[in-house]
């Protein structure tokens, strides 16, 4: 039987085969044909999910053009990474503040080995996308934000989830980290394909640093009651 750390990988190699070309000014950043990023993913996977143990789903958006879509290991910057697996991401060392913010809920939930053993990381639309304006100057752009998105890349959301779901995933709950289109749309599919028994929403880390640091303690705990109680 293969291990959750193979079908984890395979499912990157497979991601590293996806090109999207560019339209109406987006760009499509796709981190898993990048050498550096195959070192880091293998590293993590096989250090985490080198088992066959059934984990509950956490799912985001997209990746960010500096944060994911840089490493390829969902929510998992370079700075925290490069102190996980002692690999030198000196040219990508940003650290994020979602990251930041998950990384505190990973420490209080028990660190990152109970934390990974117990949950998988991943986004509904698996790669980044940035939006270059007349200038040539880029910024992350939602998926949901593209007119059309689900004619255009609903085929690559379904494909993704569905291949997410092989990994030993228990899909009695996910955890969807944000709010608005992005969750309506989540519901929706999951509606039509019956992926999850029940989906649980949670502010997403970035609203919570930026907007509402004052109240960061009372987010952390609605994410650790969330993973506790269900």
């Amino acid at each position: 039987m293969k291990k959750n750390s193979e079908r984890i990988l395979n499912y990157c190699d497979k991601l590293s085969k996806i090109n999207i070309k560019p339209f109406n000014n987006y760009k499509f950043i796709n981190p898993y044909n990048n050498k550096r990023v195959n070192e880091i993913t293998t590293k993590f996977y096989n250090k985490y999910y080198n088992d066959n143990k059934k984990r509950r789903l956490i799912i985001g958006s997209n990746p960010a053009r500096r944060g994911t879509a840089v490493t390829g290991v969902p929510y998992e910057d370079a700075a925290h990474l490069q102190n996980e697996i002692g690999i030198s991401i000196d040219n990508f060392y940003i650290n994020k503040l979602s990251s930041n913010f998950l990384y505190d809920v990973i420490e209080e939930y028990g660190g990152c080995t109970k934390f990974y053993s117990d949950f998988y990381m991943n986004f509904v639309f698996p790669l980044g996308i940035s939006k270059i304006n007349s200038k040539g100057k880029e910024s992350n752009v939602n998926y949901y934000e593209i007119k059309d998105f689900e004619e255009k890349l609903s085929k690559y959301i379904i494909n993704s989830i569905k291949e997410i779901l092989s990994f030993n995933i228990d899909t009695s709950v996910c955890y969807y980290i944000g709010s608005g289109k992005n969750y309506e749309y989540l519901l929706k599919i999951n509606k039509e394909y019956k992926f999850f028994n029940k989906i649980v929403p949670l502010e997403h880390p970035r609203f919570i640093m930026q907007y509402n640091y004052n109240s960061k303690d009372t987010y952390l705990k609605k994410y650790l009651d969330a993973f506790k109680n269900y």
